[in-house]
């Protein structure tokens, strides 16, 4: 049975791309546009993973439903990877870090991802 992988973002193109990536790579993949879609279609599906962005409808979107996945019974062992151009965006200086209550997430990736990199880290988060 493949892995399926729940892809949630906003940008339409960075969307297609990635499934294209990840589909040839042999995974099934089911696509969100927006966090709350994500995290239905998360229910429905149960995906071995999420690859889930920060900034979508609003600036902490990503994050709210990051913890949103983590309180649910239904979806807490989902593990997620943030993928993110907030730091860019915004010009932090710092980094975001998994943290168990604010950002239970196993990674977190900036864009732009190479996606050599982002298979690898798919495939330490899922085997």
């Amino acid at each position: 049975m493949k892995n399926k992988i729940a892809l949630v973002d906003d940008d339409v193109d960075f969307l297609d791309a990635t499934k294209n990536l990840l589909e040839a790579k042999g995974y099934a993949v089911v696509t969100a546009t927006s966090g709350e879609e994500g995290y239905q279609k998360a229910k429905a599906e149960a995906p071995s993973l999420m690859l889930l962005d920060v900034m979508m409808g609003h600036d902490s979107e990503g994050f709210d439903i990051a913890r949103k996945l983590s309180e649910d019974p239904a979806t807490k062992n989902i593990p997620v990877i943030m993928l993110t151009g907030i730091r860019k965006a915004m010009k932090l200086p710092f980094s975001f870090e998994p943290d168990q209550d604010w950002l239970p997430v196993k990674a977190v990736l900036e864009k732009p991802i190479k996606p050599d990199e982002l298979l690898k880290r798919i495939k330490e988060v899922i085997g």
